[in-house]
């Protein structure tokens, strides 16, 4: 039996290696999706990435007989140690050919790394913070990936549990074939609590007209969620970060922010044409080609993804989702979307599950992140 070596990615071209890993190994899947290449750069880089300012990360390759057979990262978000009282080692960035004594040898790096910090848990797979990809695929392996979903093989779990971790948290996604004919219920209901609460669609002329709302819709994404046990506030390095990370893909029409009286932001909903094929296509690269193929994707596509929804506390029970989905089925039909996929939504969150009701929504997928106590 070879011996499987783990050592810790220390230079750039290790660092390289580390990034390009996963698309060796799914070179052959019609279901990957590849990240942009300098995406996954920044990420490691504490000038692109605020979290670094308050996380410890290291990354790591395992080899067997000279070549790369494993990845992981780890992680300790000392923020979410502060702020919640949560000390755990996150561990992401897991990916692995089918034998068990690598997946061992990578988890061993997150407990052993646990064990010289102190730290009683390990948990994963997932990244810094609330916003990055969380959770291993268990359920959808047939599914094509979206741009923020991470996929992998169907043996990870199987190796997962086979090492002794439980399932922690549990995501599920959904996926519907759009209406072409709008619920009379939802029209109804909606011009009903628009005239109510004096709402209104915020008519963009474009994009730009949506960068100062993006600061409001983050601090109305920390107001929807923070009920949640496990949210952490979004800095606003943060902030800025994901909008220079994902505002060049944002349509102006696939953005719809609903405001009061007083032209403040009571809810939003942004989704995006998929640009899961055009990813596939470009390889992880924008240039000299893939930007073609993200602009074909926005022009001429018949599906899209949700990705983040946001209501105030005080219109969560309101009605004012039906002012948002009204709005979307205009916009779609009129675009020629036919199918809808939602983001990563946790299980147990059934405020955000029951948004898609009137949909026939079918739950295509299903991603859990594992945990281990170390002693």
């Amino acid at each position: 039996m070879s011996e499987i070596s783990v050592t810790e990615v220390k230079t750039d071209k290790e660092l390289k290696n580390f990034i390009r890993f996963p698309m060796e190994l799914y070179k052959n899947s019609k279901n990957y999706v590849p990240p942009l290449i300098n995406d996954e750069k920044n990420i490691w880089n504490p000038k692109e990435n605020p979290a670094l300012s308050y996380s410890e990360a290291k990354q790591f390759l395992a080899y067997k007989e000279g070549n790369i057979v494993g990845r992981i990262a780890v992680m300790i978000n000392h923020k979410e140690e502060k702020e919640l009282g949560i000390s755990k080692v996150r561990f992401g960035w897991l990916d692995f050919i089918d034998d068990f004594e690598v997946s061992k040898a990578l988890i061993d790096v997150a407990i052993n790394f646990a064990k010289e910090k102190n730290i009683g848990k390990i948990e994963g797979p997932m990244g810094f913070t609330n916003l990055d990809k969380a959770g291993m695929l268990t359920m959808g392996f047939d599914k094509l990936a979206t741009m923020i979903g991470l996929y992998n093989f169907e043996y990870y779990p199987q190796h997962i549990e086979k090492l002794g971790l439980v399932k922690e948290k549990e995501w599920v996604e959904f996926e519907m074939d759009f209406p072409t004919v709008l619920p009379e219920r939802v029209e109804k209901f909606s011009s009903l609590i628009a005239q109510k609460y004096k709402l209104k669609v915020i008519d963009f002329k474009n994009k730009k007209e949506i960068l100062p709302l993006v600061e409001p819709m983050f601090k109305l994404l920390d107001q929807t969620y923070n009920s949640l046990s496990t949210y952490t506030p979004i800095s606003d390095e943060q902030i800025k970060t994901y909008r220079e990370k994902y505002f060049p893909f944002i349509d102006k029409n696939y953005v719809i922010c609903v405001e009061d009286e007083n032209h403040q932001l009571v809810s939003f909903a942004i989704t995006m044409p998929s640009y899961s094929r055009a990813l596939q296509k470009s390889k992880g690269k924008l240039l000299p080609f893939g930007w073609w193929h993200f602009l074909q994707a926005g022009k001429k596509n018949d599906r899209a993804n949700f990705y983040l929804i946001g209501i105030h506390p005080e219109y969560q029970r309101r009605g004012v989702t039906a002012i948002i989905f009204k709005e979307i089925f205009l916009r779609f039909n009129r675009m020629g979307i036919k199918f809808a996929e939602t983001n990563p939504e946790l299980e147990e969150n059934k405020s955000v599950q029951v948004l898609w009701q009137d949909y026939n929504p079918v739950n295509h997928k299903r991603r859990r992140t594992y945990s281990m106590e170390i002693s």
